[in-house]
């Protein structure tokens, strides 16, 4: 539910309701400048923005960004691609990004919100999570990689101490691996307590679990299970790659979690990837958890922030069996399974995705190597093919490559008019459970609420007494 899926009205929506509503913290500050030049109708993006503590840092974004009367047909302002490490503009608008999404979605009450981010996007990352916790989230969550630096990183995020992040550069040889670091001083001016979030990182493998809970500076309390049917990135399979009658890679034995040995580390942990059903939900207390993580049902629900003709699309061709999804080998510039959904109009049709022209204008999925000079340079497997070869990229890589960046922020109705004039075209990830939909939408309809499917997960229940066990969005 990345990219403003998971937006900041779901997951208050959600936290009202006593449960764990999460933001997406991918590619915030462009979600944050993109809503400014939409006109921020309402005034909440200026409302968060006015109640950020350091405001001399907000009026020059403001100034550029916002657009009174929207854009009128033009093309988005681009934020910047960084292209040296530490950059305090860029850093400045992570923290923005950050900030206002979890400030508006705790704004006027007391539930618990969270954020989530993907370990891969690296340089992002420091400054959303300090802004998230600028705004008091609650819990953290990181998957789509191994986060064993996060929880040090925290601890000295929260204590108002520098902290740093390992950058993962192909083929790098220098004797020290490069590092992101993030200066909370930098922004705030002196040393600043916050309140430290929890931690739960979201994992595919007892071995990771064990790794995160006994070998990693500072503390995780918990962790959220993720299985192969979950949206987004899928973890690889184990061992050999194999791959079924459509070409989606196979999961095996191997790939299956053993909740004994999970509940031998004596942390709380929830069950995500086809678990959005009231089935799903009492299998995964009987088996131990705490509950279960839903994505699909609330990211189709009205709150979410998924374009509302392409949402209604979507439903109504699930609702008549026809929607199909597929575990894409190919799609993500990060080489992780990544889920697709099949729908007319999008991406997931190979005639529209030969159509597009590649450009990479975004970056976030972007790739740094070492250059002949020893320097850092960054390359995409979606980009211009050209590009990516003379960037030393292997060919093979970029076949069937999409840029998620541009397709993702169409999904949720701010995508970009290309300098060609061609506008980007969404593309629609969803768990497993799309297939099952019918049903749902069969009783609610195809312009149902997440307060629908909080009563639909917890048996229809009283909402404020309900101990909190559905962790929504993502």
């Amino acid at each position: 539910m990345g990219v403003s899926v998971s937006n900041w009205r779901l997951a208050r929506t959600v936290s009202l309701l006593g449960q764990l509503g999460v933001v997406s913290g991918t590619a915030m500050d462009t979600i944050l400048v993109r809503r400014l030049q939409d006109g921020d109708p309402a005034g909440r993006v200026r409302r968060a923005l006015s109640a950020f503590p350091f405001q001399h840092w907000v009026k020059p974004v403001l100034e550029k960004y916002f657009q009174p009367e929207g854009r009128r047909g033009q093309p988005y302002k681009r934020v910047p691609m960084p292209s040296r490490l530490g950059d305090t503009a860029s850093q400045i608008m992570h923290v923005l990004g950050g900030y206002v999404e979890v400030f508006l979605a705790k704004e006027g009450h007391g539930g618990l919100v969270g954020i989530n981010l993907l370990t891969k996007l690296q340089i992002p990352t420091l400054g959303t999570l300090y802004g998230a916790m600028l705004a008091g989230v609650d819990y953290v969550l990181m998957g789509a990689g191994i986060p064993r630096e996060i929880p040090e990183a925290l601890d000295k995020l929260s204590a108002g101490e520098t902290a740093s992040l390992k950058l993962d550069v192909t083929g790098w040889t220098g004797a020290d691996a490069p590092r992101l670091h993030f200066n909370p001083q930098e922004i705030a001016g002196q040393a600043q307590a916050l309140k430290r979030p929890h931690f739960l990182p979201i994992i595919a493998s007892n071995s990771l679990a064990t790794l995160l809970a006994r070998k990693v500076t500072g503390t995780i309390q918990g962790f959220v299970i993720e299985g192969p049917t979950a949206g987004g990135h899928n973890a690889p399979p184990r061992g050999a790659p194999v791959f079924d009658e459509r070409g989606q890679p196979v999961y095996g034995e191997r790939d299956v979690v053993d909740l004994e040995q999970i509940k031998a580390l004596g942390l709380p942990f929830w069950l995500a990837g086809g678990t959005g059903s009231p089935e799903a939900l009492e299998s995964a207390i009987n088996q131990g958890a705490a509950g279960i993580q839903v994505g699909t049902l609330f990211a189709y629900s009205q709150e979410s922030g998924f374009e509302a003709g392409l949402k209604e699309r979507v439903l109504e061709q699930a609702a008549r069996g026809e929607v199909r999804v597929f575990t894409d080998p190919k799609a993500s510039p990060t080489g992780f399974p990544f889920k697709v959904a099949e729908v007319e109009g999008t991406l997931s049709q190979p005639e529209v995705y030969r159509r597009r022209t590649r450009v990479c204008d975004l970056g976030y999925l972007r790739e740094p190597y070492q250059v002949a000079d020893g320097k850092i340079g960054f390359r995409c497997a979606s980009e211009p093919i050209e590009q990516y070869l003379a960037k030393g990229g292997d060919l093979a890589n970029t076949e069937g490559r999409k840029c998620l960046c541009n397709a993702l922020l169409a999904a949720v109705g701010q995508g970009q008019v290309q300098k060609n004039g061609d506008p980007e075209l969404p593309l629609v990830t969803s768990g497993d459970d799309l297939e099952r939909i019918g049903r749902f939408v069969a009783r609610f309809g195809t312009r149902y609420s997440a307060r629908d499917v909080v009563a639909y997960l917890l048996g229809e229940k009283a909402f404020p007494q309900t101990k909190t066990q559905l962790v929504a969005g993502g």
